[in-house]
């Protein structure tokens, strides 16, 4: 999601002044198959869009654990035979990680893993615990040493203390002290457990591969490897996998679902399936209801890429104005091989993008977005529109207005830094210098979600980003208004 320059799917570094915003990881785990490590980093390679600095994965054989943990992409650690000889047996856990700020360190790579008084265990986490810096401030004074600066290993450090006589009521004790957001797979030498918090924020599935069980952040990872989808991990649901089958326990009181409206607006992958809706297709209706809500008189419908691909195909559908790709992108940019100066900074555009010019010159455009972050990267597509000859440009986003900053798991800038907070809709017009600009309301957003069910009350998602409406405590961000300098070293690795 970025204002355009690249989707989550990208895995370049570019990042445009830091005009994007980051889901932060994906977590995937495989229980009782000889390829375990191998499907895990199968799966994982399918989840690399939810994270694209580190990537790691925990096996055990019957007797050990093993561990292997990259800085960099799944593809760069985990595609030679040797790696995955390394990680015997037939259950591994694995984790794709982008963390907010500062350095990639090795000791921050998931998952986790500690020798505890019931055996070994691996976390890896999907998520932000928004009282977790309290939560360690609290039990590094009571003698707790901390190895990392993630909010997962303080869940290790809860399960280590708790003083229940089993693992599984050990990790319940451990998760009823957390807030946010967190859908966790852990594994020990006999179990593998998967949780969603009791909003369900995060996303977590469950399939089924020759008798053996995978969790992985979505469906596209199960596809990957030929697993058949069961069904969704619920909210507020543990679901203890072990030779003698699944178990599944509701220890939190039960709460309507609000998962984060994000996964549909922009952080899932298109051709994932997510609480029973295509992304893809609901993708194309948030274009579709842009376009009844905000039309505009132009000659072709242009995507920004790759993100805005879906929304423009449904925007140009319902409008009836040709669809057009406008905007080449290279796929094969990669991590740059030239030092980020200022002045090559300014061509990272046009290292990604390119402008068709054939469909552009002379005509009226409508360019579609997923969503307007900083708006740098805006500015930037539309001068390379009004290069390429284009007579007018008018900006439509799929999307409304981010005014407020997320605490469950996103990079999201403070709210002083999101343009649509900071500045009326005619200053980003002007910013962005274009003819006209127009968001998806927050209602159009709902229909094209919610499709089957119109009448629906809202809110039936966690929309904070949108409308200020934070559906948990945030304990460590001083309301929630703004990112708490304090947490940011902790937001650096959350995940």
């Amino acid at each position: 999601m970025t204002d355009g320059t690249t989707s989550s799917q990208d895995t370049d570094d570019f990042d445009m002044d830091g005009d994007l915003l980051h889901e932060e990881c994906g977590v995937f785990g495989v229980f009782g198959h000889d390829d375990a490590s191998a499907l895990t980093a199968l799966g994982m390679h399918a989840l690399q869009h939810r994270g694209q600095e580190a990537a790691g994965v925990v096996s055990y054989d019957g007797e050990r654990f093993h561990a292997e943990r990259r800085i960099g992409l799944v593809g760069d650690g985990f595609s030679k035979q040797a790696t995955i000889e390394r990680l015997p047996g037939r259950l591994a856990v694995g984790h794709v990680r982008y963390s907010t700020t500062g350095d990639t360190i090795l000791r921050n790579v998931q998952p986790m893993f500690a020798e505890l008084a019931t055996g070994g265990l691996a976390i890896c986490h999907n998520g932000n615990i928004t009282n977790g810096l309290s939560l360690r401030r609290q039990i590094i004074a009571d003698g707790a040493i901390c190895h990392s600066t993630s909010d997962t290993e303080v869940v290790l450090q809860l399960v280590a203390r708790s003083r229940k006589p089993r693992i599984v009521e050990r990790f319940i004790d451990a998760l009823r002290q957390l807030e946010g957001a967190f859908s966790l797979v852990a594994m020990t030498n006999k179990k593998m457990i998967g949780v969603r918090d009791p909003l369900g924020i995060r996303p977590l599935v469950l399939g089924e591969l020759n008798g053996s069980y995978i969790f992985a952040s979505e469906t596209c990872a199960l596809d990957i490897i030929g697993a058949k989808f069961v069904r969704e991990v619920e909210n507020g649901e543990v679901v203890v996998i072990t030779e003698d089958g699944i178990e599944s326990l509701h220890p939190f009181p039960k709460l309507r679902e609000r998962m984060c409206i994000f996964e549909y607006v922009y952080f899932s992958r298109p051709d994932s399936i997510v609480a029973g809706r295509s992304v893809y297709d609901v993708r194309k209706r948030m274009g579709s209801e842009l376009a009844v809500e905000m039309p505009a008189e132009a000659d072709v419908v242009i995507p920004v890429p790759d993100s805005g691909v879906p929304a423009a195909i449904g925007y140009a559908q319902e409008s009836g104005v040709p669809f057009e790709l406008g905007i080449i992108r290279n796929h094969y940019v990669g991590r740059t091989f030239i030092e980020p100066t200022q002045q090559i900074r300014a061509l990272g555009v046009k290292l990604k993008h390119n402008a068709n010019r054939p469909v552009i010159e002379g005509k009226r455009i409508v360019l579609i977005d997923d969503s307007i972050v900083r708006g740098t990267t805006s500015v930037k597509i539309v001068q390379m529109m009004r290069d390429a000859g284009a007579r007018e440009v008018h900006l439509r986003v799929a999307s409304p207005p981010i005014t407020h900053p997320d605490f469950y798991g996103i990079d999201t800038p403070d709210k002083r830094s999101l343009l649509a907070a900071t500045h009326t809709l005619e200053e980003m017009r002007e910013f962005i210098g274009v003819d006209s600009l127009a968001f998806l309301s927050i209602e159009g957003l709902y229909r094209a979600v919610c499709r089957e069910e119109r009448d629906a009350v809202r809110p039936q998602y966690t929309d904070h980003c949108f409308t200020g409406e934070y559906p948990t405590a945030l304990t460590d961000m001083d309301g929630g208004s703004d990112h708490d300098p304090r947490q940011l070293s902790l937001l650096a690795e959350t995940g």
